[in-house]
C-alpha cells in the first residue's frame, strides 16, 4: 500500500516509455500470465495517471489506523477460504466482539447491529423489519397485505434529499407512503420537525385506514447539524406503536463524557445509523446500523442478519481499526473534532458581518450575496485546504460557509493552527467582500453614463462587473465591427493589467456567454469608482484613434502605390511609343542606344503621407504628437526623420520645404550613353 500511494515504483525511465505507451487503453487479455510486479505497475498507472505536478495532492491522506482498516479487505479475502467451521467461528467472533465495542461506546444497550456500503442500506432493511412485524402476513403473502391498509413512513424535511424516494423505491411502495413533516414555523428551532403537526398528520392517517410505520427524526440535520426533539418523538411513537429510527453527525459525541440531553435521547429509539468511517479517518469501512429486536426470524427475513459467513466479514476493516484505535483514541479523535468547532465559534465572535449558529458544526452566515460566498468558498478551500470547509443552501439562512470537523477533521488531519488561519483569511476576505458589494452598484451606474461602454452582467463573477468599450464608428460592417471590438477590448486589457493598481483584470470566467469584455476583480475600501471607470474610457479612446490613425496611414500608402503603379505603366508605353520596338531588344536596343542616344526629361511623382492625418487626431494634441501610445510615437520618429533628409535636399535644389516621398524613374541600362546634364528615366528602379 505505501508503494502505490508513494508513486514510487516505477523508475524515471518507466515513465517516459508508459508515456509512450498504450497500456492504459482496453484490451483484449493477454495469452501469457502477467508478474506481480508487472499487474502492481499498471494498478499504480491507474491511480496516478500522468499527473505528476508538484504539491498536488493524488490520494486522501491516510493515517496507520486507515491502513488497517484498508488491510482488512485483505484478510477478509484471505479468511474467506478457511475451511467451514473455522470460518464460522472466526466471523462470529469478529461480528460479536464490533458489536458489542460499537453499542458501548455510543451508549445502545442490547442492540444488535448490521454493517452495510451505502449509508441508506441499513434503513431499507429496518423497513422491511417494521414491515414484517406489522403485518404478519406479509411473508407470505406480499404486497397485498399493504393494498389494504397502506403504510406510511414519516421524514423531516430536512432529512437527505431524495431519502423518502429510495426508501419508497427500494421497498416497491408508492409514494403516497411517504410524508414529508414540516419543520416548526412559528415555535421552536427552524431546522426541528413540528412535533405538533406530526402528531396531528398521524391522528388523521390513522383514521383514514393507513398505518403509521416508522419515523425518521435527525440528531444533526445533513445541512445544519441541528437534533430533533427526540425525547417527544419517542414518546409518540410509543404512543402510535410506530418505529423510531435516528440518524446524524451528532451521534458521534455519543461516545464523549458529557453529552447534551438532546442527543442522549437518540440511545432510547428503535434504531441509529452510525458512520464510523468519516468521524474517525477510516477509509472503506462500512456503516452501522445499531437496532433493538426480539424476533431473530424476522430479523433474518428482513436481511439484518445473515447465516452466510462471508456476510460478516463485513465487520473486520472496523474491527481490526478500533483496537487499533482503542476506547481513548475513538473518543481523543471526536472531541478533537467538537473542540475544534468551539474554538471557531470564540474566533468568530471577534470579526464583524459575521453571524453563526451553535452546535458541533458552524456555519458562517455573512452580510453578501451567493456570489460572494461561493467565491469566499473557493478561496477558503485554495487557501486553508486543511479547513474542510464547504458551501451549503440553507432554507432559513441561504448560503452559508459550512465548518463540519467531525465529518472532515479526521481525514483531513486538521489541528488548531488550520482553524485559526481559517478565521485569519476570514478576516481579511470579509472586509474585501464587502466592499466590492457596496461598490457593485455604483460601478455599475457609472459605467451606464459612458456612451463607450456597455455593462456586461455575469453572475458567476464575484467582483465589481464586466464592460466593453464599444468603438464609436457607425460605418463599418457587422464583421468589422466585431473584428475592432475584439481588437480594442483586448489591447485595452493589456494595458490595464499593466497599470500599477491591487485591481484585477481579466478576460472573464471560462464559460461567460458575452465574449470580448474586461472584468473587473475584488474591490477595496480606497477605491474610487469613477475615476477607474475613467481610466478605462481613456485607455479605451486613445486604443481606438491609435487604430484610426494606423488605418489612415494605411488608406494613404495604399493610393499612393497604385497611382505610381499607374503612372509608371503609362512612362512606360509612352515611352515605348517614343523609342520604338526595337530599343526594349536587350542586344539592339544596347546599339541603338549607343549610335543614337534618347534625350528625356526628369519625370517624378510625389504622395504625402500626412494627408489627412489631422482628422483622427484627438482634440487639444500638438502638431508633433499624435498619440500617448508608443507606437504612434514611432511613427512621429519617422515623419521628423523624413522631413530631416528632404530639408536637407530642398536647401541644395533651393524648393519649398514640404514632407513627401519621391518616386524616381530613371533608366537601368548601365550601356546607355546620356549627354551631360541630361537623365533618362526607367520604369525598373523606385526610390
Amino acid at each position: 500500500m505505501k508503494i502505490l500511494e508513494s508513486g514510487k515504483l516505477e523508475s524515471e525511465q518507466g515513465k517516459e516509455r508508459r508515456k509512450l505507451s498504450w497500456k492504459e487503453i482496453p484490451g483484449p487479455l493477454q495469452g501469457d500470465g502477467q508478474d506481480v510486479v508487472s499487474i502492481l505497475q499498471l494498478v499504480q498507472n491507474l491511480m496516478h495517471g500522468d499527473d505528476d505536478k508538484q504539491g498536488q495532492r493524488r490520494m486522501q491522506y491516510v493515517a496507520e489506523q486507515g491502513h488497517m482498516a484498508l488491510l482488512g479487505h485483505s484478510l477478509a479475502a484471505y479468511i474467506s477460504v478457511l475451511e467451514r467451521e473455522r470460518l464460522r467461528k472466526l466471523t462470529t467472533r469478529i461480528l460479536s466482539d464490533t458489536t458489542l465495542w460499537l453499542c458501548r461506546l455510543f451508549r445502545y444497550e442490547n442492540g444488535s447491529a448490521y454493517y452495510h456500503e451505502g449509508d441508506c442500506e441499513g434503513l431499507v432493511k429496518v423497513c422491511r423489519l417494521v414491515i414484517n412485524t406489522q403485518y404478519e402476513d406479509y411473508a407470505t403473502e406480499g404486497f397485498t397485505m399493504l393494498s389494504s391498509k397502506h403504510p406510511v413512513i414519516y421524514q423531516s424535511a430536512a432529512c437527505r434529499p431524495g431519502l423518502g424516494q429510495h426508501l419508497c423505491s427500494q421497498l416497491g411502495l408508492p409514494l403516497s407512503c411517504l410524508c414529508i413533516v414540516p419543520c416548526n414555523t412559528m415555535f421552536g428551532s427552524l431546522h426541528q420537525m413540528d412535533v405538533a403537526l406530526l402528531d396531528k398528520l398521524i391522528r388523521d392517517d390513522r383514521e383514514s385506514g393507513k398505518v403509521p410505520l416508522l419515523l425518521i427524526a435527525n440528531a444533526g440535520t445533513p445541512g445544519a447539524g441541528h437534533t430533533d426533539k427526540l425525547s417527544r418523538l419517542k414518546e409518540l411513537c410509543v404512543q402510535y406503536n410506530m418505529w423510531l429510527h435516528v440518524e446524524g453527525v451528532n451521534l458521534a459525541t455519543l461516545a464523549l463524557g458529557q453529552v447534551s440531553s438532546a442527543v442522549t435521547a437518540a440511545t432510547k429509539c428503535d434504531s441509529m445509523t452510525l458512520t464510523p468511517g468519516p468521524w474517525l479517518g477510516l477509509p472503506a469501512v462500512p456503516a452501522v446500523t445499531l437496532y433493538r429486536h426480539e424476533d431473530p426470524a424476522l430479523s433474518l427475513a428482513a436481511g439484518l442478519t445473515s447465516s452466510q459467513p462471508v456476510e460478516k466479514l463485513r465487520a473486520l476493516p472496523l474491527w481490526l481499526s478500533l483496537q487499533y484505535l482503542g476506547h481513548d483514541g475513538i473518543v481523543q479523535r471526536i472531541k478533537h473534532a467538537s473542540q475544534l468547532s468551539q474554538q471557531l465559534l470564540e474566533h468568530l465572535k471577534t470579526l464583524a458581518s459575521i453571524k453563526t449558529s451553535v452546535g458541533e458544526l458552524v456555519f458562517i452566515h455573512l452580510a453578501v450575496c451567493l456570489l460572494e460566498l461561493h467565491h469566499l468558498g473557493e478561496q477558503l478551500v485554495q487557501q486553508v485546504p486543511l479547513s474542510g470547509v464547504d458551501v451549503v443552501e440553507l432554507e432559513d439562512e441561504g448560503t452559508c460557509v459550512r465548518f463540519n470537523p467531525l465529518m472532515t477533521a479526521a481525514a483531513l488531519g486538521t489541528q488548531e493552527n488550520d482553524v485559526a488561519a481559517l478565521v485569519e483569511k476570514l478576516g481579511e476576505m470579509i472586509p474585501v467582500l464587502s466592499c466590492t458589494l457596496r461598490f457593485r452598484q455604483d460601478f455599475k451606474d457609472e459605467v451606464l453614463q459612458q456612451a463607450s461602454l456597455s455593462y456586461i452582467e455575469d453572475l458567476s463573477w464575484p467582483g465589481l462587473g464586466g464592460v466593453r468599450y464599444e468603438p464609436r464608428t457607425t460605418d463599418l460592417d457587422e464583421d468589422k465591427r466585431q473584428h475592432s471590438v475584439e481588437k480594442i477590448n483586448s489591447d485595452l486589457l493589456k494595458k490595464l493589467m499593466e497599470l500599477d493598481t491591487d485591481l484585477y483584470f481579466s478576460g472573464g470566467p471560462e464559460f461567460c456567454e458575452e465574449k470580448n469584455g474586461i472584468f473587473i476583480g475584488m474591490a477595496t475600501e480606497d477605491l474610487d469608482v469613477a475615476e477607474l471607470v475613467e481610466t478605462i474610457v481613456s485607455i479605451g479612446r486613445d486604443i481606438e484613434e491609435s487604430g484610426k490613425l494606423f488605418e489612415n496611414m494605411t488608406e494613404i500608402v495604399r493610393r499612393g502605390i497604385q497611382e505610381a503603379e499607374l503612372q509608371l505603366q503609362k512612362a512606360n508605353e509612352e515611352k515605348l511609343m517614343e523609342e520604338g520596338v526595337f530599343r526594349q531588344i536587350p542586344l539592339v536596343g544596347s546599339v541603338l542606344n549607343w549610335l543614337s542616344p534618347v534625350q528625356a526629361s526628369v519625370k517624378g511623382r510625389t504622395f504625402n503621407l500626412a494627408e489627412g492625418q489631422k482628422l483622427f487626431r484627438r482634440q487639444g494634441a500638438g502638431s508633433d504628437s499624435v498619440s500617448d501610445t508608443s507606437s504612434v510615437n514611432q511613427l512621429e520618429e519617422s515623419f521628423r526623420e523624413a522631413a530631416h533628409v528632404q530639408a536637407n535636399d530642398a536647401e541644395e535644389a533651393e524648393v519649398p520645404q514640404e514632407r513627401h516621398v519621391h518616386i524616381v524613374e530613371e533608366t537601368a541600362l548601365s550601356d546607355q550613353r546620356v549627354p551631360e546634364g541630361q537623365e533618362t528615366e526607367s520604369v525598373d528602379t523606385l526610390r
